[in-house]
């Protein structure tokens, strides 16, 4: 699996990127609008509010879902048994905000969204007629104004030896939403699972940014772009030593927004937290 790195500038960006969300659910853009030192200060200021006390001050709300999720209570990924070696804090609009921290990833929030705005009309441009046909409304429209597009910003702490056998950083899973723009993490270790059952490594190099499709958008595109399977790996060596952290932005529609003749968004969402909560 290859996954070719699109110069975001380029007269064919939107038709290459597209073809490589299409082929492996995954597309790599350089030279994008988002602010390489606006990523570099985030991840600077949050790493260090992971490692004090002032996290935990905003404890997650188990309704709302906004605010710190300690290791302890860290997701447990669909089909595993074993909690993610993470923790994270969850930035919603109207959510709960550290006052530890700038505003960075606000602005990052904002910035993020816009761009994912421009980055579903490729998909839609690029969606053959039949599956456009598909689509409830237009792909940009599903994503305005919505309060539920979330900014995770995670870390992944040093490993310390004593992990529970067959924990990971993160276990095999897909997103359940509609985009996630990722900016290349502090560390590498990101895997996407090829159609020949393989794994295989993102480009990781600093400022570029991996989107991924998210079973939403599989689901309204008929199964045209995949959501595909993906993971962090555990490192080894001298890099287990050291934190990463990422800074996925899940694009989500609105509820109300029907996505199939099956789901809305709300009752897909709903279907989803089930099977978690199955889970355990």
């Amino acid at each position: 699996m290859q996954f070719p790195i699109v110069d975001y500038r380029s007269p064919n960006a939107a038709r290459d990127f597209c073809a490589s969300l299409a082929e492996t659910g995954f597309g790599v853009l350089s030279r994008h609008p988002l602010d390489r030192s606006l990523v570099e200060g985030i991840y600077t200021e949050w790493l260090a509010f992971f490692g004090g006390e002032a996290k935990y001050g905003y404890p997650h709300d188990p309704v709302k879902l906004d605010g710190y999720f300690s290791p302890k209570v860290s997701e447990t990924a669909k089909g595993h048994v074993k909690r993610d070696l993470k923790e994270f804090f969850h930035i919603y609009p109207w959510g709960r905000y550290p006052a530890e921290v700038s505003d960075a990833a606000r602005r990052y929030y904002a910035a993020g969204s816009q761009l994912a705005g421009e980055l579903l009309g490729w998909v839609e441009q690029y969606s053959p007629p039949q599956v456009r046909a598909r689509y409830a409304m237009p792909l940009p429209a599903m994503i305005e104004n919505c309060q539920q597009t979330l900014l995770r910003v995670l870390h992944y702490p040093p490993l310390a030896g004593d992990e529970e056998p067959g924990a990971e950083r993160a276990a095999a899973h897909e997103d359940i939403n509609l985009l996630t723009l990722l900016p290349a993490a502090t560390e590498p270790g990101l895997q996407v699972k090829g159609k020949e059952g393989g794994w295989h490594d993102v480009p990781c190099d600093f400022g570029l940014l991996i989107v991924n499709i998210g079973d939403m958008l599989q689901e309204a595109s008929g199964h045209f772009y995949p959501s595909t399977t993906h993971r962090v790996l555990n490192p080894s060596g001298a890099a287990a030593r050291k934190s990463r952290i990422s800074l996925p932005l899940f694009l989500h529609p609105r509820r109300d927004i029907v996505l199939s003749d099956r789901y809305t968004v709300g009752s897909y969402f709903e279907e989803r937290m089930r099977e978690l909560s199955r889970n355990g």
